[in-house]
């Protein structure tokens, strides 16, 4: 009978094992805390560094922001041929000078490449051909340039790059649009419009076949009755709008006026049922 009692007096009760783990649990906890402690130093936060806008003793000039060194260029950034990244030479006396020239040589690839920049970024404001008379000229925008007027003709090649470089007037730059390879390739498609506006049969080289317009519109399926690009004589013509007074989401039509000559539209064909 006593064995039996000594056994049973030597059984851990349930508030004993209860205590032990909440001991195990503190203990744990601590060493945990101890080693996330000893982890978290502040070596990142407290090594040498410069702190933008404040000095620093580790040079003799006492500043912490450096200049740049001599003669280096960023990765980039070289630039070596001018008149390609800035479409002008430097003169005597800093004049800068435009040039009616191309950096590099035109190739149809080239003009291709022209055209379908200058559909996408110009035709707004100057239309397919370079008469100014884009579509938001015509709701009322802020007059575009005609690249086939005198002022325009006679300006040089490079001053188109210029322009969409650095913007003009109402004109935005287009640098961000177009990188300068593109932008050069656009002058060149100008320099082409205006060259086709005043261009004959005897213009067009030996061996290549001259179609009708009219032929070429029907081969594409335009309609018969499309009508050629309206040409204004003068660049002030080509800022008058040729909206129709009425027309939905279009600004009311200017006066006529008697130099400017504009094919009246014609209404679309009925469709065949």
């Amino acid at each position: 009978m006593s064995a039996k009692v000594s056994a049973l007096s030597f059984q851990p009760s349930a508030t004993g094992r209860a205590h032990r783990l909440v001991r195990r649990g503190v203990a744990f906890a601590g060493l945990s805390a101890a080693i996330f402690a000893a982890g978290c130093r502040q070596d990142m936060q407290n090594q040498p560094k410069m702190v933008p806008q404040r000095g620093s003793d580790f040079f003799a000039d006492m500043r912490g922001a450096r200049p740049q060194v001599l003669d280096t260029v960023a990765r980039g950034q070289l630039h070596e041929d001018s008149y390609f990244y800035t479409g002008v030479v430097q003169g005597p006396n800093g004049y800068r000078q435009e040039l009616d020239e191309m950096p590099f040589p035109v190739t149809m690839d080239v003009l291709e490449r022209g055209q379908e920049r200058f559909n996408i970024y110009c035709t707004p404001c100057h239309s397919r051909v370079g008469n100014g008379l884009g579509e938001i000229v015509q709701r009322g925008f802020k007059p575009a340039a005609n690249f086939h007027d005198q002022v325009r003709m006679s300006q040089p090649l490079s001053h188109y790059f210029y322009v969409m470089t650095h913007g003009y007037g109402a004109m935005p730059d287009y640098s961000a649009q177009l990188p300068p390879a593109d932008r050069w390739a656009v002058a060149a498609y100008i320099r082409a419009l205006q060259l086709s506006e005043a261009a004959t049969v005897k213009d067009v080289p030996a061996g290549v076949h001259i179609a009708n317009l009219k032929d070429l519109a029907a081969a594409e399926g335009h309609p018969e009755y499309a009508q050629p690009w309206p040409m204004p004589s003068t660049a002030v013509e080509a800022y008058k709008p040729i909206a129709s007074e009425g027309t939905p989401g279009m600004a009311p039509a200017y006066p006529a006026d008697p130099k400017i000559s504009i094919p009246p539209s014609k209404p679309a064909p009925a469709a065949q049922k």
